[in-house]
């Protein structure tokens, strides 16, 4: 598998674990491949093409191994990433976040480059601002409309009737509208799997209805675009539907596992942090991974299974019963017991390295500059990637 890493791809001379400062953002590719397979498999099976989100790995090496020939369309959370991504030669981008007036001219600049971009907008005034940008006659970049389908963020209802209106104001400007797009992001509130099959349904049913007003007045709409991890690994039936978007489930994360989408082994990225100190009148061990190295991010905290800042392990990745970062201060981890257990802290003395899995997989490599490839043995590391930051 460390083979398929691009040549350009930075590499350390093999290193134990022991040897890495840390933290350090540890990857395990085996997990990572066997996780994009799942899902891939899973989407194939129903039909519908494939843009995940690459806003969790931020990593054109990692983005490459998403696809069968290492080029496939992405969806992006900034235009950071689609410029990065565009110099990484991947140039089927979909901005999966509300446009804001002032990144159009930034939009332009990459459809000027060759890249085809499609931007999200979900208001009448962001429309007449791309076709004032129009006016010129440069390039500009395709438009999905937003779609509510759950009440979790922005969009508009399916029968909304501005949903005409901004494919009307589009049209007469001269601007393409590609489609519709919706995220049920009230997936993550499901635990344990229960309900996310309808909560999949729901998408779908609300993104195909936002497609057939459109249709019904005149506007054509290729694009009919779902997504979330949950959604996408639960969906039965995604008639309508053109393709679907997901991020985490690269990586997956202990959110991913208190919804019901993963187990813990599934888990492909971890922090590797080092003992630093003990309190034993509190039931404390201390760790150099606060929260700079493992985020804020407490999505956990009201699943029925609180995992703090994250679960602990052995250096082999090995999670102890109920073991978890109970708190974190900025360079801190707090390594308590999960309130309520009848476990015991493990015997670690000061400098041994245990790894800690994430709450959000997402904040938690954002707070990392590259990532640590795992050996084939687990043991070590074997490659560096870096990754894109910023906005």
């Amino acid at each position: 598998m460390l083979d398929t890493l691009t040549r350009s791809t930075p590499r350390d001379t093999a290193a134990p674990l022991a040897d890495i400062a840390t933290p350090a953002l540890l990857l395990d590719l085996a997990k990572f491949d066997r996780n994009v397979a799942r899902l891939r498999d899973h989407l194939t099976t129903l039909g519908v093409s494939f843009r995940p989100h690459v806003k969790t790995a931020k990593s054109i090496d990692l983005a490459r191994r998403l696809f069968p020939d290492g080029h496939g369309a992405i969806t992006v959370s900034t235009l950071a990433e689609a410029e990065y991504f565009a110099d990484g030669g991947i140039t089927d981008i979909t901005y999966a976040v509300g446009l804001s007036p002032e990144k159009i001219a930034r939009a332009r600049a990459l459809v000027a480059r060759g890249v085809t971009l499609d931007v999200l907008i979900d208001s009448v005034e962001q429309a007449q601002a791309l076709v004032d940008a129009a006016a010129d006659g440069g390039a500009m970049p395709g438009v999905l409309i937003e779609i509510d389908c759950d009440a979790h963020r922005g969009g508009l209802l399916p029968a909304d009737p501005t949903i005409v209106a901004i494919a009307d104001v589009l049209k007469a400007g001269g601007v393409a509208l590609r489609g519709v797009l919706t995220h049920a992001g009230e997936s993550y509130n499901a635990r344990g799997g229960v309900g996310l099959p309808e909560m999949a349904e729901a998408e779908r049913a609300a993104a195909v209805a936002a497609a057939q007003l459109l249709r019904a007045n005149g506007h054509a709409s290729p694009v009919v675009s779902v997504g979330s991890t949950p959604t996408a690994h639960f969906a039965r039936d995604l008639t309508g539907v053109t393709e679907v978007r997901a991020g985490v489930f690269m990586f997956f994360d202990l959110v991913m596992h208190g919804i019901g989408v993963c187990s813990v082994d599934d888990i492909a990225v971890s922090v590797l942090a080092t003992v630093i100190g003990h309190r034993a009148d509190k039931g404390w061990i201390l760790t150099d991974a606060g929260w700079m190295a493992m985020s804020r991010d407490r999505g956990t905290q009201k699943h029925p299974v609180d995992q703090g800042y994250g679960l602990v392990c052995t250096l082999d990745g090995t999670p102890w019963a109920d073991v978890i970062v109970g708190d974190a201060s900025q360079e801190h981890g707090i390594i308590t017991v999960r309130p309520g257990s009848g476990a015991a802290l493990p015997d670690l003395p000061v400098g041994t390295r245990i790894r800690v899995l994430p709450n959000h997989a997402c904040a938690t490599s954002a707070q990392h500059e590259r990532y640590h490839v795992l050996d084939e043995a687990g043991t070590g590391v074997a490659a560096i990637l870096p990754r894109i930051r910023g906005w």
